[in-house]
């Protein structure tokens, strides 16, 4: 394969979990690789794509379950280019959006490794597919707003609550589950209404996938009593509306409500 060359490291998305949502890039360049690192979050079916002679490290980072650090993980990709392999680090979602890609793009380069990136569907696309929904609703949700919720141990969230409380944004939280009641709090102090619709998706695109509606005011409740285990993303707005809550506000989609409900 010319585009990945011994010696040379791939950063590359694997989507949310489902492998019919890998791209078909990601897929060739994971057949090639020789040594092929990848994340806790990446889906065990998309793993199944692994070709036999390719060998699997996992550098697995869960919250409060840490097998490697970051500076670790840098140094294993480094180590594995310079001995000559084609390095695949396979991430969740895409690289590029909370993946850490930044450091081992900048590990890479700094010890003269090429390395590029492949890009994946991200989790909150995933989300809002599995939801039938749109991530933005022309005239009353124009900005989409992807933020982390994750902080370190003991650390407050850093977050720019009054710019992240607009009512015409979507916002898709990330690792927000256990940052729930944090979130709900500084939203309604910033303004925005108890009201606004909610959606929480658990497992997005995989088999066991968990899809809860509620509203910024019972968004606590709804994620300490309703969630399990799994990795749960928090999307926020009101794009997220349910649309058969919305007939009465848009009566040009009655009809397609009727319809609906024949089936």
């Amino acid at each position: 394969m010319s585009e990945f060359e011994a010696g040379s490291v791939w950063l590359v998305g694997a989507g949310p979990g489902d492998p019919d949502l890998l791209t078909r890039k990601a897929e060739r360049l994971i057949r090639a690789a020789s040594v092929l690192f990848h994340d806790a979050l990446v889906g065990p079916r998309v793993l199944d794509l692994v070709p036999p002679h390719v060998r699997l490290v996992s550098v697995g980072k869960r919250s409060g379950r840490h097998s490697k650090d970051q500076k670790s993980i840098d140094r294993l990709i480094v180590e594995a280019a310079l001995a000559g392999e084609r390095v695949v680090r396979l991430k969740g979602g895409d690289p590029a959006i909370f993946g850490r890609a930044t450091e081992e793009l900048d590990a890479c380069r700094a010890a003269g490794v090429p390395v590029r990136i492949c890009p994946g569907i991200t989790a909150a696309s995933a989300a809002a597919a599995g939801l039938g929904a749109s991530l933005t609703l022309r005239g009353l949700a124009r900005k989409l707003t992807f933020v982390t919720a994750h902080a370190r141990a003991g650390e407050a969230l850093d977050l720019d609550w009054a710019a992240l409380a607009d009512p015409q944004a979507t916002l898709a939280i990330y690792m927000g589950k256990k940052a729930a009641p944090e979130v709900a709090k500084n939203l309604l102090g910033h303004g925005l209404s108890p009201d606004t619709p909610i959606a929480l998706v658990e497992n997005a695109s995989l088999p066991q996938e968990r899809r809860l509606r509620t509203t910024l005011g019972l968004l606590p409740l709804t994620a300490r009593s309703a969630l399990g285990d799994g990795p749960a993303l928090i999307l926020i707005g009101e794009a997220l509306r349910d649309r058969g809550e919305a007939v009465n506000r848009y009566p040009e989609n009655s009809l397609i409500r009727r319809e609906g409900s024949r089936t």
